[in-house]
C-alpha cells in the first residue's frame, strides 16, 4: 500500500493543506482522536478533549511532542503541573509518568518518536 493511500483511508491526503482544529470534533464528556500518520518510526495523531476530560497518569517508552492547537490543559509531567494554552508545545520525555486535563475543550496533536 502507497503512503498516499494510507492517509485517504484515514480522510486525510498527503500534500494537502488541511486545518488542524478542523481534522477531529468535540464531543460532549469525551475525549476524540484521529490518527492521521501511521509509520513503523512514528505515529501523529490530532485529539479534542471536552472540558474536564482528560487521560489518567502513564508511561510510554517513546519521547511525545505535544502541539496545542486550541483550548487550555494541564500536563502533569513526574508530578510536574504545566498549563498549556493553544500554540504552545511541550516535550513529554519516554519513560517519565504524565497525565493530561482539559481546563477548558482543547485539542492537540501528539507526535510520537519511536526510534
Amino acid at each position: 500500500m502507497q503512503p498516499e493511500t494510507a492517509s485517504k483511508l484515514k480522510g486525510f491526503s498527503a500534500a494537502k493543506v488541511a486545518k488542524a482544529a478542523e481534522l477531529v470534533n468535540y464531543q460532549d464528556g469525551a475525549v476524540v482522536s484521529r490518527e492521521i500518520v501511521k509509520k513503523p518510526t512514528g505515529s501523529v495523531t490530532i485529539f479534542a478533549f471536552d472540558e474536564g476530560q482528560g487521560l489518567s497518569e502513564h508511561t510510554a517508552p517513546f519521547d511525545a511532542l505535544v502541539q496545542m492547537v486550541e483550548g487550555d490543559a494541564e500536563i502533569m509531567i513526574s508530578g510536574q503541573p504545566h498549563q498549556l494554552q493553544g500554540g504552545e508545545i511541550i516535550l513529554m520525555p519516554a519513560g517519565q509518568p504524565h497525565a493530561l486535563k482539559a481546563l477548558k475543550r482543547f485539542k492537540m496533536i501528539l507526535t510520537m518518536i519511536r526510534s
